[in-house]
């Protein structure tokens, strides 16, 4: 999902750990984008080349015009911010004991 993500539009791409923190997912794939556009583009193309291997999010909430997406896949959720949105947020602050998988910039 995270290379997905990159291959895209999305940046600042942050992969959390939270299996031994949280019942609600394994994993969660942190990204940002410019603008609503490209929101929709990124989660577009998540979404396609994840149905090639038939893995569909179980859940789909938000859009580009809120500045936030959430694609869950039940084991990985994957938030999609634009900058301000992920600011406003602030993910990565209330998951710091989560362990960071992986970083790309």
């Amino acid at each position: 999902m995270a290379e997905i993500a990159s291959d895209s539009l999305a940046r600042d791409i942050l992969v959390l750990d939270i299996r031994h923190l949280s019942p609600i997912a394994d994993y969660f794939v942190i990204s940002s984008v410019e603008n609503p556009r490209q929101l929709r583009a990124v989660t577009e193309h998540i979404e396609k080349e994840l149905a090639k291997e038939n893995i569909r999010p179980q859940r789909r909430e938000g859009v580009p015009e809120s500045g936030w997406i959430v694609l869950d896949y039940g084991d990985a959720i994957v938030h999609l911010f634009t900058a301000e949105q992920r600011e406003f947020y602030r993910l990565e602050e209330l998951w710091t004991d989560a362990q960071r998988l992986l970083v790309i910039q």
